[in-house]
């Protein structure tokens, strides 16, 4: 089985619903894939877990389908999402100074893109 992790950097809506279109796509054809939210799009979870949002029904989907590893606690923290990620349930990673660790990931298999 392929495995990809998707680090999501990018803080622009329309670009995050791409991270979780390919995600919700990869996992749908058979790859097990994880989506780590990082730098600038931590700022956007506020918007994720807001009912009516754009990026809220594909972000329930992925979460539903277990896709979501976390956000970055230090960057979540830098764009004032601290509270968001935690309502929302999501994990803090912080494996690298306060940063998810992508030699994590390579060292369990999985290929890194980065968006």
């Amino acid at each position: 089985m392929k495995k990809a992790v998707l680090f999501a950097f990018n803080g622009e809506p329309v670009c995050f619903i791409h991270v979780l279109l390919n995600a919700l796509d990869m996992n749908g054809k058979g790859c097990e894939v994880r989506v780590v939210i990082e730098g600038a799009a931590t700022g956007l979870v506020p918007e994720m877990i807001r009912e009516g949002s754009p990026l809220f029904g594909l972000f329930q989907k992925a979460r539903a389908q277990g896709l979501i590893d976390g956000a970055c606690r230090a960057c979540s923290a830098k764009m004032g999402a601290t509270r968001a990620v935690e309502e929302a349930g999501l994990a803090f990673l912080d494996d690298m100074s306060g940063h998810p660790s992508m030699s994590g990931y390579i060292d369990r298999g999985y290929e890194i893109i980065t968006f």
